[in-house]
This record gives structure tokens, C-alpha cells and sequence, in this order.
């Protein structure tokens, strides 16, 4: 009967006769909780760990990515500069080429020229050596 008012009023005994608050089922599966609570816990914190260091290699890896993109545009932008530059030097030697052309054709004119007054004067010193 005592067993029964101390119940009655919220108080329990343990296994050791110690007086509870809890009943035991109660302060069991309070324990079970809380070992339960600190598993979690610790498995929280390790996949935390496991999280970081994979951002960390995630990190790491776009920045290799990034450095390689950086050298792609910079080769492609060499690349693009040299194609500029032998464009611009094939417009040069072009330009040359219908120059010398020009040169040609006027040496070749004034050739010509020259041509027609040395034979003009070639047959005039003969029909003047013939006068004679």
C-alpha cells in the first residue's frame, strides 16, 4: 500500500531503490533516447566531416577546371591573333605582288618605247648614210 501512494504522488523506485520521479519504462526509454540522440549526433558530425572534405575536392577541382578554361581562351585568342596576322601579311604580299605587276607592266611599255625609237633611229642614221 505504500508502494501505491508513493505512485499515487509520482514517485517510483529503481533497480537500485532509489526514488525516481520517471517511471522506470519511462527513464529505460528516456536513456535508450538520449544514447540514440548522441549516436546521431556523432553520425551528424562525421557526415559533416565527410561533406567538407568533399567540398574541399569539389573546391579544388573547379578551380583546376577554371585555370584550364583560362588557358583555352587565352590559346584560342594566340590562335585567332596569329590567323589575323597571316591574313594581314597575305594582304601585304598581294598588294606587293600588283604593285610589281604595275612595275612590270609599265617597264615593259617603256621597253617597248624604247624599242620603237632605237629602231626609228636606226633607220634613220641608215637612210642618212645612204643619202650620203
Amino acid at each position: 500500500m505504500a508502494d501505491e501512494t508513493i505512485t499515487r504522488a509520482g514517485l517510483h523506485f529503481d533497480e537500485l531503490n532509489k526514488i525516481r520521479v520517471l517511471e522506470p519504462e519511462v527513464a529505460q526509454q528516456t536513456t535508450e533516447l538520449k544514447e540514440e540522440c548522441k549516436e546521431f549526433v556523432d553520425k551528424i558530425a562525421e557526415f559533416q566531416t565527410v561533406v567538407s572534405s568533399l567540398l574541399e575536392v569539389v573546391d579544388s577541382l573547379a578551380q583546376e577546371v577554371e585555370n584550364e578554361k583560362m588557358k583555352a581562351i587565352g590559346q584560342r585568342n594566340l590562335l585567332k591573333s596569329v590567323a589575323k596576322q597571316r591574313e594581314a601579311e597575305q594582304q601585304q604580299l598581294q598588294a606587293l605582288i600588283a604593285e610589281k605587276k604595275t612595275q612590270l607592266e609599265r617597264y615593259r611599255i617603256q621597253y617597248e618605247s624604247l624599242t620603237k625609237v632605237d629602231h626609228e633611229q636606226k633607220e634613220f642614221i641608215e637612210q642618212f648614210l645612204l643619202q650620203k
